[in-house]
């Protein structure tokens, strides 16, 4: 509805995981390096965790984009599926044609394409977002998927992304081989006040276009109303954002304040 009016490409705010918008914060940065770095000197399992909205997914989904071209990877966003399913689906997502129903024809099927991709110098990620929602069952076939290896490397690369329960549900103590199998580990903070005004000038930038100012802005006290009501949580930050957008198309100005931020973070359930 505001796009024409602050003559923007396309809403700046949207609460779904497009890598477009991705906002390097210090955080993100290092989650970045962290993930890279488990990938690319094949690591094994790795754990990203952080709350509710803090852009765990488009981390996800900016990696995968980024991976160069001898780097085969899966995404799996939502595990509510059995053991055997979730195998089936792992093949699929990989590109492996495969009608078999049982684990261990799944696993050797995989364990013949992880060696040919390894032959041919390419390595295999595989990425499960909502991880806290494994089964303790799902999480130990995740442990034998990572016994997958030579003598020298590990085969798959296995990125677990979750909210913090997933930590503590690894410290359970029947998934203690798990744990201990986990080398990189990285958890998401919310951003800063100043990571804030920059998130916000970043998406708003994007939808404008190259080379084009935006033409609205947030003063400096709505930029500390939006942080206050946020605690620096992007998914919370858009909805709050889209709302003092179409607050501020509706009058007609291009200045959003504090006063307009707080008058929509009463009419939205922020957190």
């Amino acid at each position: 509805m505001y796009k024409e009016f602050y003559q923007l490409k396309e809403n700046p705010f949207n609460i779904t995981a497009d890598p477009d918008f991705f906002f390097c914060s210090t955080r993100h940065n290092e989650a970045f390096s962290h993930l890279t770095y488990g990938i690319n000197q094949r690591k094994g399992i790795l754990v990203v965790t952080g709350e509710i909205g803090t852009g765990k997914t488009t981390l996800c989904r900016t990696l995968l984009n980024r991976l160069d071209q001898k780097t085969k990877t899966a995404l799996i966003l939502n595990p509510s599926f059995s053991d055997l399913q979730l195998l089936q689906i792992i093949l699929k997502d990989l590109g492996i044609e495969s009608h078999l129903k049982n684990k261990f024809a799944l696993i050797s099927a995989l364990n013949r394409f992880l060696i040919d991709q390894t032959s041919q110098g390419h390595n295999v990620v595989l990425i499960i977002d909502e991880a806290q929602n494994l089964s303790i069952k799902q999480l130990e076939q995740i442990r034998l998927l990572s016994n997958l290896e030579t003598e020298k490397e590990k085969l798959l690369q296995i990125i677990l992304v979750g909210q913090p329960e997933l930590s503590e549900k690894l410290k359970l103590p029947n998934l203690r081989q798990l744990n201990q199998r986990v080398t990189v580990r990285f958890h998401v903070l919310p951003l800063d006040r100043n990571e804030v005004k920059g998130y916000i000038h970043h998406r708003l930038s994007v939808a404008s276009g190259p080379g084009k100012e935006p033409k609205v802005h947030f003063t400096d006290t709505a930029i500390d109303a939006i942080f206050e009501q946020s605690q620096g949580t992007p998914r919370v930050i858009n909805i709050l954002c889209d709302r003092a957008l179409l607050a501020g198309y509706l009058p007609g100005t291009f200045t959003i304040n504090e006063e307009m931020v707080y008058n929509c973070a009463q009419e939205v359930v922020l957190r």
